[in-house]
């Protein structure tokens, strides 16, 4: 028997995240995501919800052709780019056809960390005095798009499933950690709102990324 939704001959990581982003997202804490040369604990984790529930969901409104891998099976990734320049990862979760997913946002280097500063360094411009700033290991994963960066994701991955080449997941290799939860990072207006508290994170890692309210979001935080 296999969990709803989760098709025979997947990877063993998509029985992870069988449920809804809700429950699945904080259980990711720990765990660790093996991408192109780069393993990554992850430490900071939004859940996203479907269509008519969670109005900060790009699957809100209904399934488009680039929402299309958040409604597939369990286990698959949405990989989509932010501000047209930024790669961000998702990893599918619930039954397919609800649109439910979790954004990996934060974690640490764990293996790898030569071809993760590597790639962080990759693009960057000189300084005054002609170096190229190094970008301290804390922060090579510190955030979705440096995450995405350090595991090599592109968005030739966006719709393949875990363990297809690009990206798997190990369950936590050490005891449950404490989760923090609060609202979401950038979401505007409702589904930034603490009605959303989606937002998981280990409480005093260093490679959590800072909370930024969306528009429309007044508290502090």
């Amino acid at each position: 028997m296999t969990p709803s939704g989760v098709s025979r001959g997947a990877s063993p990581a998509a029985a992870m995240l069988a449920g809804d982003a809700v429950s699945v997202a904080p259980l990711l804490l720990g765990a660790v995501l093996d991408g192109r040369g780069v393993s990554v604990r992850l430490t900071e984790v939004e859940a996203y919800l479907g269509v008519g529930e969670d109005p900060g969901s790009h699957a809100f409104r209904g399934q488009t052709p680039r929402t299309a891998p958040m409604f597939a099976a369990p286990g698959t990734l949405y990989v989509y780019l932010s501000y047209g320049m930024h790669r961000c990862l998702n990893l599918v979760t619930g039954e397919a056809g609800t649109a439910s997913a979790v954004l990996v946002r934060a974690g640490e280097v764990v293996a790898g960390i030569d071809e993760a500063r590597a790639r962080a360094l990759a693009g960057r411009r000189p300084g005054a005095d002609g170096a190229v700033p190094r970008v301290p290991d804390r922060d090579l994963a510190r955030g979705p798009a440096r995450l995405a960066r350090a595991l090599g994701v592109t968005l030739d991955d966006d719709g393949r499933m875990l363990a297809d080449g690009a990206v798997d997941l190990a369950a936590s290799p050490g005891p449950a950690p404490a989760i923090a939860t609060g609202p979401r990072v950038g979401v505007a207006h409702p589904g930034g709102g603490d009605a959303y508290p989606w937002r998981f994170w280990i409480p005093g890692d260093p490679t959590v990324s800072a909370y930024r309210p969306g528009r429309g979001i007044t508290r502090a935080r």
